[in-house]
């Protein structure tokens, strides 16, 4: 019964939270806006070093245990091993925690970076460095090291220490039992329930815009509410369906056929593409990107103007920890059976090099452009200006351009059913006390929740503030984080290795 009373306030509570800032984002939308960029603009300016601070520390922490003498050490039983093979597992992990983003960002960020490059001229062979090392440090291993913390812990104390799905149940060697399971652990949850529901619900609506730009860059669809009202539908749907069908059936089939369509896409924009180019910047960009890795990492000027910084870097860094409890939860429950080594190597290493090679593809194909003078660079401002649609106007000047932007928008459709599937199952079992075999009513529900909220969203136009409110309502979540790796360590050190 104490078991079903403390899932159940978590779910209410977090429902009545989520539908306070829905209906506020919705109706009052310019106050919204007006509070969710202050706290925003406060925390990033405020405490910027904070953040840049935190993801080293997440860095060291996963370097520390994974090749320190506990890497051996299995997320489950001594003799358990993985539940899924390496290529569905890496599918899995991949789609939930980046897929989306990339696709996204792939063309635009490496582009706008180029023509608004800091410290060097726009438009120049220093600025195409400068977008590539730019894009590795946004996408490569600091936002996984971020990821592999909530996810590390919550598999080792689920699936070693018989502990619930829940990111509280980590937290319970610092606080203790009692609070891990009373007031305190609740709200760490509910936290983690909020973090979730808006980062999913941003990406389902910032996703439905570009799958929209998309279509009616193809075929004249065009950019309308009920055009937007009726993707969100059809893609709730699919992802909605496959939670129900679980993960072994439903979320693993369209992950793993995802991942091939990816590879598939990525391979034929590298033949298409100036593949020297591309050949020479992935090179170049990961050699500044070692070399420069500290300065950048910690870079932040004293008195200096850090635009640039809050606008790019910090913006990231508070939305991979906003996510960090959402990817993290699913990336755990994924993860049974796997040494401590091995899920590192594969949460860290092996994702942060796969989006760097995308980067210097989909990056090169924009920069390539403008480099060698086939498109303006008035043109390709409009693609900084407009990111949901820059990936089909960069396609087009190229070879299969109007089948590989087919191909993008079913990529981009199965990236996002991943990453609302995996959230929808996440926010079940956080929701029914860490059941990690969630009931389906509560997929269902969690579900429309989520597509509901994407439209009603679409229909303010409040995408963006629900996204900076988010962030700030994370904000917490670097401390969880600490105390979370603190936890860890001081559980693990009881092990006998």
């Amino acid at each position: 019964m104490e078991k079903k009373k403390i899932g159940n306030s978590v779910f209410y509570i977090s429902l009545t939270l989520i539908a306070i800032m829905a209906v506020w984002s919705v109706a009052f939308n310019e106050s919204f806006t007006a509070v969710s960029n202050a706290a925003f603009h406060f925390l990033t300016t405020d405490f910027g070093w904070l953040y840049l601070i935190a993801m080293i520390v997440f860095l060291v922490f996963v370097v520390y245990v994974a090749f320190g003498k506990y890497g051996k050490i299995r997320l489950g039983g001594d003799d358990s091993r993985p539940e899924y093979s390496n290529l569905t597992w890496f599918g899995l992990l991949f789609g939930c925690g980046m897929g989306v983003g990339l696709v996204f960002w792939g063309v635009a960020e490496p582009l706008t970076h180029y023509l608004n490059p800091q410290g060097v001229e726009a438009a120049t062979p220093e600025a195409a460095d400068f977008a590539m090392k730019s894009f590795f440090m946004h996408w490569g291993i600091l936002p996984w090291a971020n990821y592999a913390v909530i996810g590390l812990a919550l598999a080792y104390f689920m699936f070693r220490k018989n502990k619930k799905g829940l990111v509280s149940s980590i937290l319970e060697p610092l606080i203790g039992e009692k609070l891990a399971n009373g007031w305190l652990g609740k709200l760490v949850d509910i936290l983690a329930v909020f973090a979730t529901v808006a980062g999913v619900v941003t990406s389902l609506g910032l996703g439905t815009l570009q799958i929209n730009a998309g279509m009616k860059h193809l075929f004249g669809i065009p950019t309308t509410l009920l055009v937007q009202i009726i993707i969100i539908v059809v893609v709730s749907v699919l992802y909605i369906g496959s939670a129900v069908s679980g993960i072994e059936k439903g979320i693993k089939i369209i992950s793993d056929t995802n991942l091939y369509v990816a590879i598939g896409l990525m391979a034929v924009c590298f033949l298409v593409g100036p593949k020297m180019e591309v050949l020479n910047s992935f090179v170049n960009g990961l050699g500044q990107y070692i070399g420069d890795f500290i300065p950048d990492a910690l870079g932040i000027s004293t008195y200096g103007d850090n635009s640039w910084l809050g606008s790019w870097r910090l913006f990231y860094w508070a939305w991979f920890i906003a996510w960090a409890p959402f990817v993290g939860v699913f990336i755990a429950r994924i993860s049974k059976g796997r040494t401590i080594r091995e899920f590192i190597m594969g949460v860290v290493l092996v994702p942060a090099l796969a989006s760097c090679i995308w980067g210097a593809v989909f990056g090169n194909l924009g920069i390539n452009l403008g480099e060698k003078g086939i498109v303006a660079i008035e043109k390709l401002q409009e693609v900084v200006g407009t990111p949901e649609v820059g990936l089909f106007m960069v396609l087009q000047e190229y070879p299969l351009g109007f089948l590989l932007s087919i191909v993008a928008i079913i990529s981009l459709c199965a990236f996002f059913i991943t990453s609302a599937n995996s959230g929808v199952y996440v926010l079940s079992m956080l929701t029914t006390d860490g059941d990690i075999n969630p009931p389906n009513n509560k997929k269902i529900l969690w579900g429309i929740i989520q597509s509901v909220m994407a439209v009603g969203l679409l229909m303010a136009g409040g995408l963006k503030p629900l996204q900076t409110i988010s962030l700030a309502a994370a904000f917490p979540f670097i401390f969880i984080m600490f105390a979370a790796c603190a936890a860890f360590i001081k559980a693990i050190r009881k092990e006998k290795v």
